[in-house]
């Protein structure tokens, strides 16, 4: 299969920069999962596996694998965030249709130690212009569990319309758990970006105020 149009692909703003995966991305990648384990598990899909086990060093290269086999099979982009070149989350599309639907499913998380700093809503801001600008797309959707209110932040910073809610959608956190779905097609910007929503750009990272972050 042919690859996902506009990948791999590099887009940033100000101290915000996304990128793709790297096998080196290894230490960087366990060391901030782990260390926000209660601020992430809330959100992530059910696991039979230990949070240690399935965010350690060693779990890296196989995930490294199959999100590079997933974007060359044209399925998926899966961008790394950087913050002041430190890795501190990742934004994932996924559920990538060419044809008459060209839409997309937008994913994310961020380093608690960072988080409140308009790092996310960047970061998704770029993600969305580039797939509306390079990779094609018509609709871009994210879902999100009604009780994550710093993720419901996100979309009202960029303008997201609420489209729908879906009952018991998603195994997460050990249950089936309801989302509401948000989404933007490429018309209502009119000509504008995503990036241009936003009030403002993250500042540039001092990691002094941020010790121990990504």
């Amino acid at each position: 299969m042919a690859r996902t149009p506009g990948w791999p692909a590099h887009p940033c703003a100000g101290p915000v920069e996304l990128r793709a995966p790297r096998l080196r991305d290894a230490r960087g990648w366990s060391e901030v999962r782990l260390r926000n384990e209660a601020w992430l598990t809330p959100w992530e899909p059910t696991s039979s596996h230990a949070w240690d086990e399935r965010n350690a060093v060693s779990a890296w290269p196989t995930l490294h694998s199959s999100l590079k086999a997933a974007a060359r099979r044209g399925i998926m982009l899966p961008f790394m965030v950087d913050y002041g070149g430190r890795l501190v989350g990742q934004v994932n599309v996924s559920n990538v249709v060419h044809g008459a639907l060209r839409s997309c499913t937008i994913g994310y998380w961020v380093d608690s130690a960072v988080a409140g700093r308009n790092i996310t809503p960047t970061a998704v801001a770029l993600v969305m212009d580039h797939c509306f600008q390079h990779v094609g797309m018509h609709r871009i959707e994210i879902d999100i569990r009604p009780e994550n209110k710093a993720s419901l932040r996100v979309v009202e910073k960029l303008g997201l319309r609420r489209e729908g809610y879906y009952e018991r959608f998603l195994d997460i956190d050990g249950a089936w758990r309801d989302h509401a779905a948000f989404a933007l097609t490429v018309e209502e910007l009119r000509g504008a970006t995503m990036l241009s929503r936003l009030d403002r750009l993250p500042p540039v990272p001092t990691w002094r105020a941020v010790r121990g972050g990504g």
